[in-house]
């Protein structure tokens, strides 16, 4: 009865109370759908490391800005040889590790060497592929010799496969105990359920406004959306239930944050295993997919049909979905015209995403549609990545591929796809020791038509961005560059 009949000047103290804690609002919980199956950025695949990892603990000697630009990060400045062979990187002074340690050339030279040495396991090896030698001038001066000049250099530093660790790191510690350079300090992992980053209150730059942050993980779409509206969940950057996002724009306790990604998500087939090994039966899987329904069933119309691995906003993008058409017929023909008149069957392996899940079943009706057969398992991710990703066990699968401008994976014939066309590793060659952005350009596009007219995968659709945070928070990322939750200029509105 008391609280029912409170007096109006009690009410008012405790709603300028309210104010006052509101406006001291620090923290923040942020839901992912994937949890990583470790912490090292340089020795894994998964996208959902450099989420917890990228710029907010880690960082290197260049990075991406939100609008995808490669800007400096431990390194201040560099200069460039006029042959385009060395590069000289002068670092911040400083700059301290989480665990107090400076961090120096030494750090770099160490960095770049395991992440190229023969053993290493570094998921994008071929970043530092054209590094000849790594040498400390003095302990805040590095200079990098390249074997051949290389365009994308640069670039290729602001991945997160290339931060910068300390010296004496060992393998467990990069794994289980984050110790970087960023804004945040790891604080704690409860696995299957969030990670904990702190403030780092030593950052060489701008300070974090946050204070704390936990990255809480939730697969189920169902899930996710019951968090949101009950505020357990603050921001979900990557929200994987579009069905829900015009819910969310009507509440104007809600922010959607639509925006692209570089997720090129693909019907990723086993080109070393019959008879995907035929392009003929590639081709008519192509023919056989209806991108559109799928991006309408699965993505709720989110999402932007692509014809190749290459992201539609970027420059040299070339539109090539009218070589991959949805055409039933022509697949039939194809498939008869391999030898195969009355289709075949094959694995089709799913890792947890909406996405994949969703468009999967919607593919593997299509597929049915003109005799192929398809039999589905669905993997949480660390399965996918031990059988599908390392062990090569597939015959199809859906992923999206969210590393920058990564049409150079096609080079490799070790990819968990298996495309081994010396052609176009030789033409990967020529682009990486290529500096004039027109030719580079022309290679770009060149590549592209090569892989779709391969048919090297079925091409789906460009992976939108859509987020949904409170509508008081600022400084998420609208865009995704690259693979990040960056929190290092996130904060609460007052």
């Amino acid at each position: 009865m008391f609280q029912k009949f409170l007096p109006l000047v009690a009410a008012s103290m405790l709603a300028l109370g309210a104010g006052a804690a509101w406006a001291q609002k620090t923290t923040i919980t942020v839901g992912d759908q994937l949890e990583p199956p470790h912490l090292d950025p340089t020795g894994g695949a998964a996208a959902a490391i450099d989420n917890v990892v990228y710029s907010n603990i880690y960082e290197g000697l260049t990075r991406f800005a939100a609008d995808g630009s490669v800007i400096p990060g431990l390194a201040e400045r560099w200069d460039i040889s006029e042959d385009g062979l060395g590069y000289t990187f002068y670092l911040r002074q400083g700059v301290k590790f989480h665990d107090g340690s400076d961090m120096n050339a030494a750090d770099v030279v160490f960095s770049l060497d395991r992440a190229r040495a023969e053993d290493s396991t570094n998921a994008q090896k071929g970043l530092f592929a054209a590094i000849a030698s790594v040498e400390a001038l003095d302990e805040l001066t590095v200079q990098v010799t390249l074997s051949q000049p290389t365009g994308a250099f640069l670039f290729n530093m602001a991945w997160g496969d290339a931060v910068i660790l300390p010296e004496e790191a060992t393998e467990d510690q990069l794994k289980t105990a984050p110790n970087g350079t960023g804004a945040f300090v790891f604080g704690n992992w409860v696995q299957g359920d969030q990670i904990t980053l702190n403030r780092n209150p030593n950052y060489w730059g701008t300070p974090a406004m946050l204070e704390s942050a936990t990255i809480k993980y939730i697969s189920d779409p169902s899930a996710a959306y019951a968090a949101l509206m009950a505020g357990d969940i603050d921001a979900f950057p990557v929200f994987p239930a579009p069905e829900n996002l015009a819910q969310f724009a009507a509440d104007p306790r809600f922010s959607v944050i639509v925006g692209s990604t570089e997720g090129e998500t693909i019907l990723a087939m086993n080109n070393a295993q019959p008879p995907l090994d035929n392009v003929l039966v590639r081709e008519a899987i192509a023919h056989a997919i209806d991108r559109q329904a799928i991006i309408d069933g699965a993505m709720f119309g989110y999402g932007t049909p692509i014809g190749t691995h290459f992201a539609p906003h970027n420059p040299d993008y070339v539109d090539l979905t009218g070589m991959s058409n949805y055409d039933p017929e022509r697949a039939r023909a194809l498939l008869a015209e391999a030898g195969l008149p009355d289709g075949f069957t094959t694995t089709l392996k799913l890792p947890p995403p909406s996405y994949a899940r969703r468009g999967g079943e919607i593919i593997a009706s299509q597929l049915r549609e003109v005799g192929i057969q398809t039999e589905i398992t669905n993997l949480e991710w660390a399965q996918w990545l031990e059988e599908v990703f390392n062990g090569k066990d597939f015959g199809l699968t859906i992923v999206s591929h969210t590393e920058p401008m990564d049409i150079g994976i096609y080079a490799n014939p070790d990819y968990y796809f298996q495309y081994d066309n010396p052609d176009f590793q030789a033409l990967m060659e020529t682009l990486n020791a290529t500096t004039d952005p027109a030719k580079r350009s022309a290679i770009l596009q060149q590549a592209q038509e090569i892989i779709a007219a391969d048919y090297v995968n079925g091409y789906l659709f460009q992976l939108a961005k859509t987020g949904v945070a409170d509508a008081r928070i600022r400084g998420l990322w609208e865009n995704a560059p690259t693979q990040a939750i960056d929190l290092t200029g996130v904060y609460w509105e007052e």
